[in-house]
């Protein structure tokens, strides 16, 4: 199949594919998990056959067995038309996507400070493609850079004035390519255009984060200089006091424990102290395990509170939007913020929140609410392939 886009998304022992034909329909999904390790596998989704990987494969190694199973199914000619990476920090350098060239990977490198968890491996990703596809044109897409909007008073900490300036000590905010396609596809399903619409956007997955999008740009977000910040989430802490480090240090727990399990071991995890799984902790919170359900309760009321504080930047509101694998799926949780939310008017439709607003253009508010609300599936992967073509050049759909 000729002008494909291949979509590269890696973690740190994880390789994510995706790839599109020139109409920008998926073609097919692949995985590969635990790289690195002598278990290591991978897949193509929706296939049975596993794919055979060396133990302790890489992400070259992966990314080399999945490619060739595309072209054995007849998914894929001998190169793609071109290659779109997920990239979660480019600092103050990226406002936007980019081809990716030797200056673009030195600046990536160079926010590894700021996201060590993150910049290697997606670096990975990029020199494994580069190394397979030296000929294919290939764009680097920022999770930060849809959030160069934000205005001074919403990126800078009250910190001394040289950690912004020497080091670049500022909120950044994450999951930008799935807020961005909130802002757009929210404009579409209430008639108007993103230039004119506004809303709250509330990204819920293991990951999760929440974005005021004023006139189609960011100017709030809860995700800080790392992804650790804000909202509670799968196994991080969100939002706690720095003074933490401290008291744990005088209980002798060492800062570098102290952030492992902030990001590790917190969160959803850390509260129920059986699992990071929304639905599980819903079945469990219903046989009466008190722990989940108080992690139940905290995730809703900490994202009802950012609701409210995302308001604030805001001159008026489209829409509250939910998306992400907790956002799309779980009309619990949903229902359970909205709880909080009465005294600014936020109601559901009980119908139209239990089957997701799927037979309602998105749309699980009740005819008393004042703002409209919707559930939106996101796609970060159709960002990046669009990204991708944008900048190699315009596909022939033929």
């Amino acid at each position: 199949m000729e002008d494909t886009l291949l979509v590269v998304n890696c973690g740190s022992s994880s390789l994510k594919l995706a790839l599109f034909d020139g109409q920008y329909r998926k073609l097919a999904s692949a995985l590969a998990e635990r790289l690195g390790q002598n278990d290591a596998f991978a897949r193509v989704e929706n296939r049975n056959e596993a794919i055979d990987l060396k133990p302790g494969a890489g992400h070259d190694q992966a990314l080399e067995a999945l490619v060739s199973a595309f072209r054995d199914q007849g998914l894929m000619a001998s190169s793609p038309k071109a290659i779109g990476h997920r990239v979660v920090h480019g600092g103050e350098t990226f406002r936007e996507a980019v081809l990716i060239d030797d200056d673009v990977i030195r600046a990536i490198d160079s926010c590894a400070g700021l996201a060590p968890l993150h910049n290697p491996v997606n670096l990975s990703g990029i020199r494994a493609t580069l190394a397979q596809f030296p000929e294919v044109p290939q764009a680097a897409v920022f999770d930060t850079a849809f959030h160069q909007t934000l205005p001074k008073r919403a990126f800078l900490y009250a910190l001394p004035a040289a950690w912004y300036r020497d080091w670049g000590i500022r909120r950044y905010g994450f999951h930008g390519t799935s807020h961005a396609f909130m802002a757009a596809e929210a404009a579409r399903l209430l008639g108007k255009t993103p230039a004119t619409t506004s809303v709250i956007s509330a990204h819920l997955g293991n990951g999760c984060s929440i974005t005021a999008i004023r006139d189609g740009i960011s100017v709030d977000t809860s995700m800080g200089l790392t992804p650790l910040e804000g909202l509670v989430m799968g196994t991080r802490s969100g939002d706690v006091d720095p003074g933490l480090f401290d008291f744990l240090r005088s209980k002798g727990i060492p800062a570098e424990e102290v952030h492992r399990v902030l990001n590790q071991e917190s969160g959803l995890f850390g509260l129920s102290g059986q699992t990071n799984d929304m639905r599980s902790l819903c079945e469990l919170a219903d046989h009466g395990h008190e722990p989940s359900r108080t992690a139940i309760d905290v995730f809703c009321f900490r994202l009802a509170r950012y609701v409210g504080a995302m308001m604030a930047s805001l001159n008026h509101l489209d829409a509250l939007v939910f998306t992400g694998g907790i956002g799309e799926n779980s009309a619990r949780i949903r229902q359970e913020t909205i709880n909080h939310l009465h005294l600014m008017g936020f109601e559901l439709s009980t119908d139209l929140n239990k089957h997701h607003g799927e037979f309602s253009d998105g749309r699980i508010e009740s005819t008393d609410s004042r703002f409209p609300v919707l559930v939106i599936p996101t796609n970060e992967e159709l960002v990046i392939a669009r990204e991708a073509s944008r900048l190699a050049g315009p596909i022939d759909p033929a």
